[in-house]
């Protein structure tokens, strides 16, 4: 058996989800339990190099775990994550190499979708369409704005094989300033902001997504009735001030235990 600490727990991340099994008891950041030595390796193996909201995540054990034991974990963490949540799960649709990248998961967009029904969504930035379809199949009137004309046509395409095509108005054009143009009161305001290349690193902040900074730099914000924004694991929510943050799980196999994004609504 391994006594095991886990420091830098935030309270929203819903962290017996985050852990798993294994008799948790909880004090401020910090969880605690007693781990057999396959279930201790596969926990640090899950939660190698990992920051939620900013805070990375600690795992100590004692004694400590052996090698082999470590490695073997390592090994199997990386076969479960060819387990993912699904992109897409019709046939027929259309990703270019970053949509495939960044793409909201099918399941999750709709989840998200469902907490806005037949509000009004402008989605600035809706890349492949996966939020922007989502928003629409749960009943909401969408605006998908898009400057690139190429994945706008694929967010066209993929909205046709989804049935909702007609639900979301498509606008090519910068996301900020459609978003301005089309700024409505009772309308939500949403923000899936290009992550980059460097996004999995232990911290994202504000300025290293322009279009996020632009917006919270402007009075935007207050010509919705919400901004919510989905960001990396990493980011530190704590720089959008009075940001209410989420961490939102896969449901794959290989990824329900992970933070697959955080939703910070404001």
């Amino acid at each position: 058996m391994h006594r095991t600490f886990v420091t830098g727990l935030l309270p929203w991340i819903d962290a017996p989800r985050l852990l798993g099994p294994g008799g948790w008891s909880f004090e401020g950041r910090t969880a605690r339990a007693e781990l057999v030595t396959h279930a201790a390796a596969d926990l640090a193996a899950r939660l190698h190099n990992v920051a939620i909201g900013g805070s990375p995540i600690t795992v100590e054990f004692v004694p400590p775990l052996p090698r082999p034991a470590v490695r073997a974990a390592r090994t199997t963490d990386a076969r479960r994550r060819r387990e993912t949540s699904i992109g897409f799960s019709r046939p027929g649709v259309r990703l270019d190499a970053e949509g495939k990248v960044s793409l909201t998961p099918e399941a999750l967009a709709l989840e998200l979708g469902k907490r806005f029904g037949g509000r009004k969504v402008v989605d600035a930035g809706c890349g492949a369409g996966g939020n922007a379809i989502g928003f629409a199949r749960a009943g909401c009137t969408v605006v998908a704005v898009e400057q690139d004309a190429s994945r706008l046509a694929d967010a066209r395409h993929n909205a046709r094989i989804y049935g909702v095509e007609r639900s979301i108005e498509f606008v090519r054009g910068d996301a900020l300033d459609v978003a301005t143009r089309r700024a409505d009161p009772e309308a939500v305001l949403f923000l899936d902001p290009p992550w980059g290349v460097d996004w999995a690193r232990m911290g994202v902040s504000v300025a290293d997504l322009p279009l996020l900074e632009t917006v919270l730099r402007t009075e935007l914000r207050a010509r919705y009735a919400a901004l919510v924004v989905k960001l990396p694991p990493s980011f530190r929510v704590a720089e959008i001030d009075g940001g209410r943050p989420e961490a939102v799980y896969g449901v794959g196999k290989g990824d329900e235990r992970r933070v697959k994004f955080l939703l910070v609504t404001r």
